[in-house]
């Protein structure tokens, strides 16, 4: 295939925007969202303004983690349609001018994948390198590591009586990336997809394919059970050579966005996998932002968010990648709670904190990525029983807290704020029965505030957080400042304002955002002479006071242009 240059670099005007495939518009009335569901609200995507959707992973999978444990590289889940739906998406995606890139998961398969149904045969069967398998030590796993979602690492196999690798459910084994014969296998199954016609992939956990090859023990922290092994697979020894392998085998042949989700990545390791030198991708999730409000030991252990440490973070990744490496920009995805809910205002000043944090973030140097339902402000859920809640992560948690006699009430106010299902309930469409989002029983239960806050409603309100959303991303597309200007910090110390302008040439834009529900009066005088000559461009309420001094109400946000 002849190279196409990527010299536009398209995806640094683009904004993203994320589907989970179950959770978005059901067709077929079984409960469960898909593709030709995607396919009837393409033209809601294109009305908010979008460029490229995301597409949570739909190959085929026994769903154990919500099919990033897949059995199939090459088909679709069932649930979700065929092949011939996935064809009929793409071309109605690309006739509207949006494009699609996929979920590429790649750390791990399902345990149900041929290869690993294969590698469990025997130690000599060709398959068996496939994967991180290794004998016991001293009766126990191989070394005391942790699985993210809970208990050990490692799952024992009585056929060969050796033990596998999985840092995440048991039935998510480890690929073996020092193995040549692998990494072709995951670059050929790569090409399939981008010949289809697919424009790029978000590569899930993707700086954990490389392993220290001695897998050494992890430190055993303050209150944990499990070895942290995190310093010998996160941002492992070969991940760069893997990476380097990748774009110039696949990556480097085609016009496509590439975005690496990296836990446990600094900015100086962001810059060596997005500095375009490097040849490796274009983005990377960071982790940094959304673990301030966890404690010491792990994210169910809660602590309110610190507006100083948020901005110190955010100015570090807008500062040390500029001009060298690309940021992608999010609040919310499928593992994250809604960020309304999360370091705003869910109830009386809903609307105020959810345009205020997409303002913050979207005027802000990178990639947006906004969530499904995002922007129409859904929030968490409560609901009242574990038995309500499918997250593999989520239940695992409680068992295992459960088991150490955490009292059930505690368990449930962490689930409250920072389980994964949060981020699952239903896309809210309409105040019909369950959203609109099926005539059958979903999957997960709908939130039940749909009746308050849904997409028809959010259309015929023209104050709506859909439309501010819709102006964010027709202001990213006009002003030049917001892609390439410098980003500069204002009153770095101030707990409850977060403000700072972005900067070029000629032109100047001014974010002043209010984190809290006071009301706070800024009389900078810097500031004070932007608002007199520049321009008013966003702003969160609608009635906006012109005074000689500017009073920030509860959530308030204001941006002004300067030219």
């Amino acid at each position: 295939m002849e190279k196409v240059k990527n010299d536009q670099q398209w995806w640094k005007k683009s904004i993203v925007y994320q589907i989970y495939p179950r959770s978005f518009y059901d067709s077929n009335g079984d409960g469960i969202g898909d593709l030709q569901g995607i396919i009837q609200k393409l033209d809601y995507l294109k009305e908010l303004g979008v460029d490229v959707i995301w597409l949570s992973p739909i190959y085929d999978s026994p769903n154990d983690d919500n099919g990033y444990d897949i059995r199939d590289y090459y088909q679709i889940m069932k649930e979700f349609g065929t092949m011939e739906d996935l064809d009929h998406l793409l071309d109605a995606a690309h006739q509207r001018g949006l494009k699609i890139i996929m979920d590429l998961v790649v750390n791990h398969t399902s345990d149900e994948h041929s290869w690993f149904v294969e590698s469990k045969k025997g130690l000599d069967n060709p398959y068996r390198d496939y994967y991180v398998w290794k004998p016991g030590r001293n009766g126990k796993e191989p070394n005391n590591w942790g699985s993210i979602f809970s208990g050990p690492a490692w799952n024992y196999d009585e056929n060969t009586n050796e033990y596998y690798l999985h840092l995440f459910s048991k039935k998510q084994p480890d690929l073996n990336w020092e193995n040549p014969a692998l990494r072709n296998e995951i670059y050929t199954m790569m090409k399939f997809w981008l010949d289809k016609g697919i424009d790029g992939f978000r590569m899930d956990v993707i700086n954990f394919i490389s392993k220290v090859p001695s897998l050494p023990d992890g430190e055993v922290k303050e209150g944990a059970i499990y070895g942290d092994g995190g310093p010998y697979f996160v941002n492992g020894p070969k991940i760069h050579k893997y990476l380097r392998e990748m774009n110039e085998k696949v990556l480097s042949q085609y016009d496509i966005l590439t975005v690496g989700e990296m836990p446990g990545a600094s900015t100086a390791d962001a810059v060596m996998y997005t500095k375009p030198q490097n040849k490796e991708i274009n983005m990377i999730f960071t982790f940094e932002h959304m673990g301030l409000d966890s404690g010491p030991t792990e994210k169910w252990d809660l602590k309110p968010l610190n507006l100083v440490h948020l901005k110190k973070n955010l100015t570090k990744w807008q500062t040390e990648l500029h001009g060298t490496g690309w940021n992608s920009l999010y609040w919310n995805n499928h593992d994250q709670p809604r960020v309304v809910s999360r370091f705003g205002d869910d109830q009386e000043y809903r609307v105020e904190s959810a345009k205020m944090f997409a303002t913050c973030l979207h005027m802000m140097q990178g990639t947006p990525y906004i969530y499904q339902g995002e922007e129409i402000g859904m929030t968490n859920v409560e609901f009242e029983s574990i038995e309500q809640y499918q997250d593999v992560e989520t239940l695992n948690m409680f068992r295992e807290k459960h088991s150490l006699g955490v009292p059930t009430e505690d368990i449930m106010k962490s689930i409250y704020v920072k389980g994964r299902d949060n981020a699952r309930t239903p896309m809210q469409w309409s105040e019909q029965v369950h959203s609109g989002f099926t005539k059958g029983t979903p999957w997960i239960e709908v939130n039940p505030r749909y009746k308050e806050i849904n997409a028809e409603a959010a259309l015929e309100d023209k104050e709506s957080i859909f439309y501010h959303y819709k102006h964010l991303i027709a202001l990213r597309k006009k002003l030049d400042v917001i892609t390439t200007g410098d980003f500069n910090l204002l009153f770095e110390d101030h707990p409850k304002i977060f403000a700072y302008e972005r900067r070029s040439e000629n032109e100047k834009v001014v974010v002043l955002c209010n984190f809290s529900r006071d009301e706070i009066v800024i009389d900078n005088n810097e500031i004070l002479s932007v608002i007199t000559t520049g321009k008013l461009i966003v702003h969160n309420y609608k009635e906006v006071k012109a005074e000689s001094s500017i009073t920030l109400r509860a959530f308030e946000t204001l941006v002004y242009y300067v030219k």
